[in-house]
């Protein structure tokens, strides 16, 4: 089990990976295809990584990485929607004990749900599943946040 300070370094890399990636493009779809290749091909123990995209009172699947999913998810429902109505991370050991959880695909245990902000606008959610109960803990949702910090200085 890798440590929280080894964790902490593997993420402050994978900020970097990231920034390399949309340095110079503004485009938010090309940045979060990217985004969502790095974290799926990176990130032990996940079956899925990618954005919702906001859409008046719904998220709208963005890109992602894994299997199909769930095309529109209403904000304020599920985990997805939660983070988006609080605009507030949403770590989640045990999806089927989330009151109100979307399950896209079955085999998911585990989520993270972080908020893309463009200043006070919510522009989607990075969201994150894994077959393993428990994957997240609050050292992924902080070095995700670098990530998705990465993300939204895009926007600018």
């Amino acid at each position: 089990m890798p440590t929280d300070q080894n964790k902490s370094d593997f993420y402050q890399s994978l900020a970097q990976q990231a920034e390399a990636l949309v340095e110079g493009e503004t485009n938010l779809i090309a940045n979060m295809a990217n985004i969502s290749a790095l974290l799926f091909m990176s990130l032990a123990d996940v079956n899925w990584a990618g954005f919702y995209i906001r859409e008046e009172e719904e998220l709208v699947l963005g890109p992602f990485q894994g299997k199909p999913a769930c095309i529109r998810i209403p904000i304020g429902k599920g985990v997805c929607g939660t983070a988006a109505l609080n605009r507030t991370t949403q770590i989640v050991s045990d999806v089927h004990q989330f009151e109100g959880h979307i399950a896209c695909d079955a085999a998911s245990n585990s989520e993270i749900v972080i908020p893309v902000m463009s200043g006070r606008r919510l522009v989607g959610v990075l969201d994150i599943d894994s077959p393993k109960l428990g994957r997240f803990d609050s050292v992924d949702g902080l070095g995700l946040q670098l990530v998705v910090d990465t993300l939204q200085k895009s926007l600018l």
